[in-house]
């Protein structure tokens, strides 16, 4: 065996190792291209000689005269420049398409590749142009946009979180270190006042740490779900009672209509915690003399539970990113009015660890909202 053989195998893996796609693409359709020349021509050379001579015998040629020979000098040289030139024009078109596909296809992987590089450098705001190449080079295209999207969303969330939770702890880590101050000086003594102030503060950086774990917990799906058997009725039902006194205190009238009472297999804890958030949303957002009204509707295998108001709507912008944790559709509020931005996020966890979904809308900003919850109907 000749030594040298494995290493110039070695040296062709390598090379094309480090090849483009698409060379490797045109060498393996050139491969297929020459070996489907080279096989047309080795079948017409095995074949057409036999048929050939089985022809001339039949015709009453022998196939030792001199007219069998120039015939078969003839036929031959036929075939030879018919078979040469049809080859040779395939082979070359055959050639051309192939570059022509490798080029198309080579750009479109290029323009993926360098478009991933930036979103992974952080640029996010980077998309790919469809390729035009066909379904899945589409998809391809939508998927690296989709990413790139949503890549970006969660950073201007992080952004935002990290804000917030700055402008959140930035308050009773200053009443605290002022107080503490204040004792050492003197000029406050550890009295009732002193002692409620600082439990406050305490109290609010502790709330912030438990919303942090909480929307975490629930996002990975560690909220454990202990599922029985219920009604759509019993829930809305527990849910409005336990909303009822903070409805009437603000004045804003609440109403629940349910169509038809399903059964249904949820956690009555977590999905009241549900309803819960939802119209605690809904009042926080409704004024003096509104209206939140909670329905029920079955559709086939699924049933909707819908929380609408007559409050201040949601402008398009932000719909999309209302379950994003600490997202405040009103940066300008507070806490105490625009909410911690986690109770959303919250929401659609358990919703989706009950395999359900979620969703949002709103007209604009003075048209109210409605957030629906769609849960899977249990099997009788």
């Amino acid at each position: 065996m000749n030594p040298h053989i494995p290493a110039s195998r070695s040296s062709v893996r390598r090379a094309l190792t480090g090849s483009s796609f698409g060379t490797r693409l045109f060498l393996a359709l050139t491969a297929v291209v020459i070996g489907c020349a080279v096989s047309a021509w080795l079948v017409a050379s095995a074949l057409a000689p036999g048929i050939f001579h089985d022809h001339l015998g039949q015709a009453g040629i022998d196939h030792n005269s001199s007219q069998a020979a120039h015939v078969e000098e003839a036929f031959t040289w036929a075939i030879i420049l018919a078979w040469g030139l049809a080859v040779a024009i395939a082979v070359l078109l055959a050639l051309a398409v192939s570059w022509y596909i490798t080029r198309r296809v080579q750009r479109s992987l290029t323009a993926v590749t360098t478009s991933t590089a930036q979103i992974a450098a952080g640029r996010y705001d980077t998309r790919v142009s469809s390729p035009g190449l066909g379904r899945e080079f589409d998809e391809l295209a939508v998927t690296v946009n989709e990413l790139a999207r949503r890549l970006d969303a969660t950073e201007t969330t992080r952004r935002r979180m990290l804000a917030d939770l700055g402008h959140e702890m930035r308050t009773p880590i200053a009443t605290l270190d002022s107080y503490l101050e204040a004792l050492d000086d003197g000029v406050r003594t550890l009295d009732d006042d002193t002692r409620q102030v600082l439990r406050s503060a305490t109290h609010r950086l502790g709330r912030l740490a438990q919303d942090i774990t909480a929307v975490s917990r629930a996002e990975e799906h560690l909220t454990r779900i202990r599922p029985v058997p219920t009604t759509t009725d019993a829930l809305i039902t527990t849910a409005v009672d336990a909303a009822r006194e903070q409805y009437d205190n603000k004045g804003v009238v609440l109403h629940s209509r349910i169509d038809d009472s399903v059964a249904v297999t949820v956690d009555p804890d977590r999905l009241g915690q549900v309803l819960g958030n939802l119209l605690d949303n809904a009042l926080r957002h409704t004024p003096e003399g509104g209206t939140v009204t909670v329905t029920s509707t079955v559709l086939d295998d699924r049933v909707e539970i819908t929380v609408s108001d007559t409050g201040e709507g949601i402008a398009p912008a932000h719909l999309d990113h209302l379950f994003d944790r600490f997202y405040r559709a009103d940066a300008a509020r507070d806490r105490r009015h625009g909410g911690s931005g986690i109770g959303l996020t919250i929401t659609r966890a358990l919703v989706e660890a009950h395999r359900g979904r979620i969703r949002a809308h709103s007209d604009g900003m003075g048209q109210g909202a409605c957030f629906t919850v769609e849960l899977p109907v249990a099997r009788q």
